[in-house]
């Protein structure tokens, strides 16, 4: 048995691409895709068609809502190809806008339902900001299911839970990259690999706090770096893992073996947590990491926006 189809007996694996075409061979049950995937896509000859058809039918509408419409288009696609959830981004540029959060998420399905995608199949991707959590507080409410997405701390997640959103999105790989260049000379790979890698042991934090104080929301490792980062996660709710290391796994042979177990979880002495939204802001600002690694990635969202942004009015 191949490490991919091993990690599939413990873990739910998802796609972390923009690129449909290369779904099928991997088999994922969910998919997940943000500006950046979006914008690689359709730069590639065999997708530029999908924005000139998306432009061309909605010539003169908003170009926020063309761009919705062919984000649509792309999980559209993709659910055609996979069984489960696909995951499509709000605009990063509305990261601290709660009320602007809300009603494009509710566009957002408003799209998907006019093309006959059933609500429960779309997670709508936020920005994991005070704001962008409430948003999705307010979301799940009215039955539309959230990622939350950029969490690279232990209160997002703690705040997270606390609204009940469905699944978060730690990211492995950036914090792996902060603490590597942090460390510079003095950084050793081996001493830091596996299950010492920091962004290995900040979702295992978090897993265990979720399963410990019975939290619902789902735990889906993101951003990894190399299959290391993957196999040291073998066991969390979800993983979602670019195509280049899906085919490291499916090449792989080597024995895999849980490394994060519920039942483990639950035995473990983890006090309880809570933040209103004046801690969760200085949690947050304590943490150099977590607060440079999230302004970083709006940032980076929002450059890969703005220049799909000029890609569709080229169009």
């Amino acid at each position: 048995m191949n490490q991919l189809d091993a990690l599939k007996q413990f873990t739910t694996v998802v796609a972390d691409t923009g690129d449909f075409r290369q779904l099928a061979q991997f088999k994922p049950q969910d998919a997940t895709t943000n500006p950046s995937l979006i914008l690689k896509a359709v730069q590639k000859p065999e997708y530029a068609p999908l924005l000139a058809d998306t432009v061309a039918a909605h010539r003169g509408k908003p170009l926020d809502e063309v761009v919705d419409r062919l984000l649509v288009r792309f999980g559209t696609e993709i659910l055609s190809i996979i069984p489960g959830r696909v995951s499509t981004e709000v605009d990063a540029r509305l990261s601290f806008d709660e009320d602007a959060t809300y009603t494009r998420a509710e566009r957002l399905i408003e799209l998907y339902q006019a093309a006959g995608v059933p609500t429960d199949r779309v997670l709508i991707k936020i920005a994991s900001t005070w704001e962008g959590i409430r948003a999705a507080e307010r979301l799940e409410k009215r039955g539309i299911h959230c990622n939350l997405t950029l969490l690279f701390s232990f209160c997002q997640a703690v705040v997270c839970g606390q609204a009940k959103v469905q699944l978060i999105s730690p990211f492995v790989g950036r914090i792996y990259d902060w603490y590597k260049k942090s460390a510079g000379a003095a950084w050793d790979e081996a001493a830091q690999a596996g299950a010492n890698d920091p962004g290995v042991r900040s979702v295992k934090r978090i897993y265990d706090h979720y399963k410990r104080h019975g939290i619902a929301t789902e735990v889906m490792g993101a951003s990894f770096r190399n299959v290391g980062q993957i196999t040291a996660l073998a066991g969390c709710d979800l993983l979602t893992i670019s195509p280049d290391l899906l085919a490291q796994l499916a090449a792989s042979e080597a024995p895999l073996q849980r490394a994060l177990d519920p039942a483990a979880a639950q035995k473990m002495d983890l006090p309880a947590a809570r933040y209103d939204e004046a801690g969760f802001r200085l949690a947050l600002n304590q943490d150099a990491m977590a607060t440079e690694k999230l302004a970083e990635g709006i940032r980076a969202f929002i450059a890969d926006a703005e220049k799909l942004d000029a890609l569709m009015l080229a169009a």
